[in-house]
């Protein structure tokens, strides 16, 4: 079953637990929901691609594309949690990017992981949302 909520909602991704290992210390998994995904599919304008030209001929960073790189991968983040979330998941475990072009100027950005219900090691109620990043 396919799920990808329409990109730009504004809807902000719901709190949850993401990681790249396996698990979470102190937390135990108790419930696995199954592979969760976020896919954007990118083209790069004729405008950035005029600004990120005159970057090239100066050389340096390429800030027009790092810029256009990381808003896709948030996005394809973003659907990845709603996904999770809306399986019913507190977290998700073994999260990867993956990215490939697709034709010149085209990239296709994919987020994954395993979406999953965690608890506490000594708690069976599920773990609320995840500290706030400090």
């Amino acid at each position: 079953m396919s799920y990808q909520p329409a990109p730009e909602t504004g809807q902000a991704p719901p709190p949850l637990w993401v990681t790249t290992s396996n698990g979470f210390d102190g937390y135990r998994v108790v419930r696995q929901l199954g592979v969760v995904r976020g896919l954007m599919i990118r083209s790069r304008s004729v405008v950035g691609n005029l600004g990120a030209g005159l970057q090239q001929f100066v050389g340096g960073r390429q800030t027009v594309y790092m810029k256009m790189s990381d808003h896709a991968r948030q996005e394809a983040f973003d659907l990845m949690v709603h996904h999770a979330a809306a399986l019913g998941g507190n977290a998700i475990v073994a999260m990867r990017y993956d990215s490939n072009e697709l034709a010149p100027g085209v990239s296709e950005i994919l987020a994954y992981g395993t979406a999953v219900v965690i608890v506490a090691e000594h708690d069976p109620t599920p773990a609320a949302a995840p500290p706030a990043a400090g």
